[in-house]
Formats: structure tokens, C-alpha cells, sequence
């Protein structure tokens, strides 16, 4: 049977805040190391790099996506995740490169099991429903 998240045993308690910041940090060290298309749909810094704020904010959101404090909400309002994606064309190579980075960064982090389980089938969805581009 696989797991299903409650609000005392969340994919934030399994994590903790600093392994879910960690997390989006890797996440976007991925992007820029490895995805330079996917990297560039973002605020880059003068070196190029997906910009500190932009990490932050992921952060923020990410931690509250998992269950954590409403960090993201408080700041910036409801995620809307749609509205705020659909200024850029995202089409399935770019659904697959963010998920490549989004794996390869819970790879880092040793994430396995059913937690494992849970957030790759979650992280898919999202990137899923966030497509807006299909070629043909």
C-alpha cells in the first residue's frame, strides 16, 4: 500500500526545512550544471546561474508544498502555479529536463522508499499540469 501523507507525518516532517532547502538548492545547481535551456526560462545572475532570489523563492515555495510553514504564501500570495508559468512556454522536453534536475537532487539527498515514491509521482503531476505548449 503506498503512503499517504497526514499533517503529522508530511513529506515536510520526513525532510526537515533544511533538507527540503537543500533540496531546491540542488535542484537548480542540476538545472544550471545540466538543463542551460530550462536554466535560462529563469532570472539569471551575471555569472549566469539561476539567480538567488529565484532559489529563495523556490525554497519558500517547496517547503511549504511539502507541508511545511506557509513561507511561500505569506510572501508572495497563492502559488498560482499556472498563472504564474504561463509567460513561458513549457512542453514536454522542458517538463522532462525539470524533472531530470528534481531527481537527480533527491538522488543527492539519499530520498528512497515511499517518500521517494510519493514526491516522484507528485513532481510529476505538477510538471505535468504545467505544460502549456504542445508541438504539432
Amino acid at each position: 500500500m503506498a503512503w499517504i501523507p497526514t499533517r503529522e507525518d508530511s513529506p515536510f516532517h520526513r525532510l526537515g526545512e533544511d533538507r527540503a532547502r537543500t533540496l531546491a538548492a540542488r535542484f537548480y545547481d542540476h538545472m544550471d550544471e545540466s538543463e542551460p535551456a530550462l536554466a535560462r526560462l529563469h532570472e539569471v545572475d551575471a555569472g549566469g546561474k539561476v539567480s538567488p532570489g529565484t532559489r529563495e523563492r523556490f525554497a519558500h515555495f517547496l517547503v511549504e508544498w511539502l507541508g511545511g510553514p506557509a513561507v511561500y504564501s505569506s510572501a508572495h500570495g497563492h502559488p498560482r502555479l499556472r498563472m504564474r508559468h504561463a509567460k513561458v512556454k513549457v512542453d514536454d522536453p522542458m517538463r522532462s529536463a525539470w524533472l531530470r534536475c528534481m531527481q537527480k537532487a533527491m538522488d543527492d539527498l539519499a530520498i528512497e522508499g515511499e517518500l521517494r515514491a510519493f514526491l516522484d509521482g507528485r513532481f510529476a503531476e505538477v510538471a505535468s499540469f504545467l505544460v502549456n505548449h504542445v508541438e504539432g
